[in-house]
């Protein structure tokens, strides 16, 4: 499943295993130089790593693979925390629509 924000594309897909596991990706045709494009890879996993309590909350383990958009440079470190914290709560109302079905 794909979730997009305006700084990350989040690409979610369960997993078998015990946690989550994180990639992340960041395109020169994005975002330029290797300074900028770690940076951004940077500013992913921080998010990833802040989230974690709310990761741990969903009942179902997933890959997630987040792809950084050019705006994750200007925006300030914590809007890739909150757009995340968005995404992982799409995903919980995901999670209970499939088990009501």
């Amino acid at each position: 499943m794909r979730y997009d924000a305006a700084s990350l594309s989040a690409f979610v897909i369960e997993n078998q295993g015990s946690h989550h596991r994180l990639g992340v990706t960041a395109s020169k045709k994005a975002l330029g130089k290797a300074v900028q494009r770690n940076r951004a890879k940077r500013l992913l996993r921080e998010a990833f790593r802040s989230n974690d309590e709310h990761l741990n909350s969903l009942k179902v383990t997933y890959d997630w693979v987040l792809n950084a958009k050019s705006r994750i440079l200007s925006d300030t470190v914590h809007v890739p925390v909150v757009e995340l914290q968005q995404i992982v709560e799409k995903v919980r109302k995901s999670e209970s629509i499939a088990a009501a079905k």
